[in-house]
């Protein structure tokens, strides 16, 4: 993790993924304007650490349709 807020300075992505890795189960089902809430980021800034995280591989992002609010799982560096 140190990555995320060191090298590339992205601690928006450090805060995504500390929010959604402190669920239960390690999987979450919000919006990305609930994840802003959560966060205290804007929701554009938690679209563009979703896709890093996603990118790095440590998250894992499941729809079941269009419409459908996003299913987000932590993966472990």
């Amino acid at each position: 993790m140190r990555d995320l807020v060191g090298h590339d300075h992205r601690a928006s992505a450090f805060l995504v993924y500390l929010v959604l890795a402190a669920s239960e189960d390690g999987a979450l089902r919000l919006s990305h304007a609930q994840l802003a809430e959560r966060t205290g980021l804007s929701r554009r800034g938690v679209q563009e650490a979703v896709l890093h995280l996603v990118e790095r591989n440590l998250l894992q992002v499941t729809k079941r349709g269009a419409a459908d609010v996003p299913q987000y799982e932590t993966l472990t560096p």
